[in-house]
C-alpha cells in the first residue's frame, strides 16, 4: 500500500508545480494519514493505512520548527516564495488551524515579509467559522471542487462525511469570492469497475456553472503528477487541461492557471 509523502512537520524547500519554491508546513502526522477525504488520486496514499503514532503536532512544535527553518534559511540567503501547508492530510482539521496560521503570519513577517502563505484545502470544513477566518488571513487559500457533480465528487474524493455535498460546499466557497482559488484536479480511470471521468463536456459545464456562482480570483486546473493509490487513473495531457482552461475562461471570465 502506498504510504505517506513527508515524514516531516516542515519539509523542503521544494519546487511546486503551481507555486514556485515552497517551504512546506504538515499538520498531520508525519508517520500516518488524517484526512476528511480519500480520494481515488491522493499522492499520500489513502485513509486505510493509519494515522500512525505520532499524532498531529501541537502549535508551538509547529512555530518553534517554522522559526528554526525559517532563520537558517535568512541567514543563508536562501530563495523563497511560499510557505504552503499540506502534507499527509487535510490541514484544516488541526484543532489549532487558526493559531497556526497566526504564528506562521508573525514569523513570516519576521524572516521572509515579501512571502507568500498558501494553504492547500479540501473544503470540507468551511462550515467552521474559524477556520474560513484563518483561511481569508493568509495569501492563497486554495479550496478544492474536484466535481460539481454529487455522484462524481463522491466517487473521486469519498469524503468520510455524508453531510458534505457539492450544493453545500459550493454555497460555502462563494462567501469567499475573490479571495479564493479553486483547485480542480482532472483526471480519468475505473474504480471497481465503476467509470471515473471528470473530464467529460457535462463535468466541464457543471464546473462552469459552480464557477460562475462561487466568482473565484483564480481556478487552477493540475492533473496526476506521481503515483496515485488507484492504479487505473491517468494523466490528462496538457493540451487538453488548455482546451478546458480557455473554455472555462471564455465562459467566466475567471483566469486559470494549468498544471500539467
Amino acid at each position: 500500500m502506498q504510504t505517506v509523502l513527508f515524514h516531516e512537520t516542515i519539509f523542503g524547500p521544494i519546487h511546486s508545480r503551481r507555486l514556485g519554491t515552497s517551504l512546506g508546513v504538515n499538520l498531520s502526522p508525519v508517520d500516518g494519514k488524517i484526512c476528511s477525504f480519500d480520494c481515488l488520486y491522493c499522492e499520500a496514499g489513502y485513509n486505510a493505512q493509519g494515522p500512525g503514532k505520532s499524532g498531529l503536532p501541537p502549535r508551538d512544535r509547529v512555530a518553534r520548527l517554522l522559526e528554526e527553518k525559517l532563520r537558517a534559511m535568512h541567514a543563508a540567503g536562501d530563495r523563497l516564495d511560499v510557505i504552503t501547508f499540506s502534507g499527509n492530510g487535510e490541514p484544516t482539521l488541526h484543532p489549532d488551524f487558526a493559531g497556526v496560521i497566526d504564528d506562521t503570519i508573525a514569523l513570516r513577517d519576521k524572516y521572509f515579509p515579501e512571502v507568500k502563505i498558501s494553504v492547500l484545502c479540501n473544503s470540507t470544513q468551511l462550515h467552521r467559522p474559524d477556520v474560513c477566518e484563518a483561511l481569508k488571513r493568509v495569501d492563497n487559500n486554495i479550496l478544492k471542487l474536484d466535481s460539481a457533480i454529487e455522484s462524481t465528487m463522491r466517487m473521486m474524493d469519498r469524503p468520510g462525511s455524508t453531510a458534505f455535498t457539492v450544493d453545500k460546499v459550493i454555497s460555502q466557497l462563494e462567501g469567499f469570492e475573490q479571495q479564493a482559488i479553486v483547485q480542480t484536479m482532472l483526471t480519468r480511470g475505473t474504480h471497481d469497475g465503476v467509470t471515473v471521468d471528470n473530464t467529460t463536456d457535462a463535468e466541464i459545464d457543471a464546473l462552469i456553472e459552480a464557477y460562475r456562482r462561487i466568482n473565484p480570483r483564480e481556478i487552477m486546473l493540475y492533473t496526476i503528477d506521481r503515483p496515485t493509490p488507484e492504479r487505473t487513473l491517468t494523466r490528462v495531457p496538457v493540451e487538453e487541461l488548455r482546451a478546458a482552461a480557455t473554455r472555462i475562461t471564455s465562459a467566466t471570465g475567471i483566469p486559470v492557471q494549468v498544471s500539467g
